[in-house]
C-alpha cells in the first residue's frame, strides 16, 4: 500500500509517500508539517526513507523522521546532509514489497532519482515530471533543462508501462502514465 501523507496544500512541503509491506519505506519526509504523526498513525515504525533529491521541500523533515524512529535515510549521494548511504544508478532497493530499480536523473538537481518497480509498474518521479506533462524546474541551482530532457529520455527508455506515477507535486498519474512523461518532454523540449 502507498499512500501520501503530505497535507493537501497546508504547507510548503513536497508529496511524501509511505509504502507499506515488507519493508515499510518512506519516501521524500517533505517539510514544514509533522510527519512523524502522520506516520505514527499508520504504522508502528520504519525500516528506511528514501530520498528522490535533497531540496528543502523534500527533506525539511528528514532529521525528525530520523530521530523518532531509528532509521537510516538513503539518496543518490551520500555526501549531501542527511544522507547515511548512497544509492547508485542501476542499485535495487526494495520499498515495501516490491524491488526497486534507481535512476539516477540530473536536470531537476544533481542528486535526483526515479525508483521504477516494473512487476506492479509503480514510478516514483520526484520532481523529475508530473501529472499533465508537468517537467522540474531548471532556474535553481543544479538545474540545467539539457540534462533533465537527457533524464526523461533515459527514463522512457528505461521504463514499459508504468501502471502509476507518483510524482513529488501533485496528483498521482494513473492514466497513461507513459503518455503523461511523453507529454513532459515535449513540454521541456518546446518551452
Amino acid at each position: 500500500m502507498i499512500a501520501n501523507l503530505a497535507p493537501g496544500g497546508r504547507a510548503f512541503t513536497s508529496n511524501v509517500f509511505l509504502v507499506e509491506g515488507e519493508r515499510v519505506v518512506l519516501i521524500d519526509p517533505g517539510n514544514d508539517f509533522d510527519v512523524v504523526s502522520e506516520i505514527e498513525a499508520r504504522v508502528d515504525g520504519l525500516d528506511a526513507v528514501i530520498l528522490t533529491h535533497t531540496h528543502p521541500d523534500h527533506v525539511g523533515n528528514l532529521e525528525a523522521v530520523k530521530e523518532a524512529f531509528g532509521v537510516d535515510a538513503w539518496g543518490f549521494d551520500a555526501d549531501r546532509s542527511g544522507v547515511d548511504h548512497a544509492i547508485a544508478d542501476g542499485d535495487s532497493v526494495q520499498a515495501g514489497d516490491h524491488e526497486y530499480v534507481a535512476l539516477h536523473t540530473p536536470g531537476h538537481k544533481n542528486d535526483h532519482l526515479c525508483l521504477y518497480a516494473r512487476d506492479p509498474g509503480v514510478l516514483f518521479a520526484g520532481d523529475l515530471v508530473f501529472e499533465n506533462g508537468g517537467f522540474g524546474r531548471t532556474d535553481l541551482e543544479e538545474g540545467n533543462r539539457e540534462r533533465l530532457i537527457d533524464s526523461i529520455d533515459r527514463l522512457l527508455d528505461a521504463i514499459d508501462a508504468p501502471t502509476v506515477l507518483y510524482a513529488g507535486h501533485g496528483e498521482r498519474v494513473t492514466d497513461d502514465p507513459r503518455g503523461t512523461i511523453e507529454a513532459a518532454r515535449r513540454m521541456a523540449r518546446t518551452l
